[in-house]
This record gives structure tokens, C-alpha cells and sequence, in this order.
């Protein structure tokens, strides 16, 4: 049972805050945005990512290599993840590092393993990156708009994997 005056000051309570709150609302969605202080950065989308796991797997099933396989937007914040049955436990850590040190360099992880490997260890310091091989920026009109990374086919293998899945967005076919 309730009692009409805590009822009736629940209601003008809720529309008064609701009231109040409608202002902010739509200060969030007024007038343009201002280039001088927002910048666009345009990040792979659910779908596409999971269109780029579904090559990959492809592409290392056809190989018969079971793998991880990373998708991560711009920033390198995962979007998409997938880990064979038969993938190696420490393979999907792999991945993912791979994928976001592809779509922060903007390059791929091996550029980051050669740097190492020409005798520069300093490199292996920099917070974050993986320096090996296997992560692949995904390019879209010029923009890298994500990364893929693979783990669990070794070395070349794994970048053939990402770059064949990187492909499938870049070039899709017709």
C-alpha cells in the first residue's frame, strides 16, 4: 500500500530530476564538432573484426596450424578474439600483444622484432609491444583502422595467417 504524499512527491521528485537532467542530455548532442579540439579516429567495426578472425582461421586451417587470433581497433582495445582447441595456453596472450603492437606502431610486429634483432634491446622497454612477428595493422582508405595478431603457427606462418585476414577487409572480394 502506498501512501498518496510519499507517492505524489516520488513523482514530482523523478520528473524534476528527469526535467533537470534533459538540458545535459542534449548538450551532448548540440551543434557541430569542433575540429580544433576533437579528433576523428574511425576503428574497425564488430562485424568486420569478426569477418577478419573468420580469415584467419581459414587461412591456418587450410595450413592445418591451430592458432589465436586478435582483432583490435585503432587504439588497441580488443574487439574480436578466438583460440583454436588445439592452440598452445600461452598463444591467445600472444595475440593480443601482437595485434595492439601492429595497430600502435602502425606497422607491423616485425618491424618491432627487427629493431631487437639488429641489436637495439632497448626496444623490448617500451611499455606494452610484443616484439614478435604475426601482428598486421588493418588498413582501410589509407587509415589504419585496427590490427590483427596471430599466435600458434610460429614466426612467418603467423604473419601469413594475419596477413591474409588483414586482406579480407583491405581487399574484399566481389
Amino acid at each position: 500500500m502506498s501512501i498518496p504524499l510519499v507517492s505524489s512527491f516520488r513523482s514530482a521528485f523523478a520528473r524534476s530530476l528527469l526535467i533537470g537532467l534533459l538540458p545535459l542530455c542534449g548538450a551532448a548532442q548540440a551543434g557541430p564538432v569542433r575540429a580544433d579540439i576533437v579528433i576523428e579516429r574511425p576503428g574497425i567495426a564488430l562485424a568486420a573484426a569478426r569477418s577478419v578472425v573468420a580469415a584467419a582461421n581459414a587461412e591456418a586451417g587450410r595450413n592445418g596450424w591451430a592458432i589465436s587470433v586478435a582483432v583490435v581497433d585503432n587504439a588497441g582495445e580488443l574487439v574480436a578474439f578466438e583460440k583454436h582447441d588445439a592452440a598452445i595456453g600461452i598463444s591467445p596472450a600472444v595475440a593480443i600483444g601482437k595485434a595492439r603492437t601492429a595497430a600502435l606502431l602502425q606497422a607491423p610486429s616485425k618491424q618491432f622484432e627487427d629493431f631487437v634483432n639488429a641489436g637495439r634491446p632497448s626496444f623490448l622497454s617500451t611499455p606494452g609491444a610484443t616484439a614478435l612477428e604475426g601482428g598486421i595493422p588493418i588498413v582501410v582508405d589509407g587509415r589504419v583502422i585496427g590490427a590483427v595478431g596471430v599466435s600458434g603457427a610460429h614466426g612467418a606462418n603467423d604473419s601469413q595467417v594475419a596477413t591474409a585476414a588483414a586482406a579480407a577487409i583491405e581487399h574484399p572480394r566481389k
